[in-house]
């Protein structure tokens, strides 16, 4: 049995560091029954740990059974289908904020039971969105593995769209500001007009103007005012270009 269990383990790690049950089963051709034991019996013997139920990361055959983990990207990788790396993780991943966020952010199309969820200590926020908010993603290496994350322009677009997920519109301000040299500001551009959100626009354009970036953006033809940062007090004044409450001091925007 033993060997057999190697075996098996050996044809789980020439795919990855990482599995879920049902794309295992498909691998080893047995009855799935007699693998949710083979698993099962793995698990017991600290060869694999279970993320959630039907995923699991492997464990190397040298590394302490109880402590062992992965980077905690690559364990969301595989909490939900299709997903990316996104918000404020991404921000910190490239470098645009000093702040690390205690939580993975993560976007995804599905639909998913548990939006937060705790795997090994650190915490996990899986953010849906439509379909055609879903583009925009590149793959990084995280050591030997793969993973999905948003490029630097949509993280920039997505945290302008959500960003109550990046600790608020300041944190995209010091992104755009420490990062004006290595975004490309016409894929800024045209990421927001993509994202179907008028409220980007209006933050980025209206951002860009402050700090003296040059952008093409058109202000959009609407009556509404929006905040400019959702996660702030609303206050008096506004911006009738952009059609923006100004709930940030312009004075701190520049001095950041």
């Amino acid at each position: 049995m033993r060997n057999n269990l190697m075996d098996i383990l050996k044809k789980m790690s020439k795919k990855g560091d990482t599995f879920i049950f049902e794309e295992l089963s498909e691998l080893i051709k047995i009855d799935k029954k007699i693998l949710w034991e083979v698993v099962s019996k793995l698990e017991q013997r600290g060869y694999v740990k279970r993320v959630e139920k039907g995923k699991y990361i492997i464990v190397p055959l040298s590394a302490d059974k109880g402590a062992y983990t992965l980077h905690e990207f690559i364990i969301g990788s595989v909490l939900v289908k299709p997903y990316a790396i996104a918000y404020w993780s991404a921000l910190n991943y490239y470098g645009l904020t000093e702040q690390i966020p205690l939580t993975v952010f993560m976007q995804t199309t599905s639909w998913k039971e548990k939006q937060e969820i705790e795997v090994f200590g650190v915490k996990y926020k899986i953010v849906r969105v439509k379909q055609e908010k879903f583009f925009g993603i590149r793959k990084e290496w995280i050591g030997d593995t793969q993973i999905n994350i948003s490029d630097r322009e949509k993280t920039v677009i997505d945290c302008f769209d959500k960003p109550q997920y990046c600790g608020g519109a300041i944190e995209v301000i010091k992104a755009l500001r420490s990062g004006r040299k290595e975004l490309d500001f016409q894929k800024l551009a045209e990421y927001a007009n993509q994202i179907g959100n008028s409220g980007v626009i209006r933050r980025l354009g209206y951002i860009c103007d402050l700090l003296k970036i040059r952008i093409k953006l058109t202000p959009p033809k609407v009556r509404n005012y929006l905040l400019l940062d959702p996660t702030m007090p609303r206050e008096q004044k506004k911006s009738a270009k952009w059609k923006l409450i100004i709930n940030i001091d312009e004075e701190i925007i520049g001095d950041l």
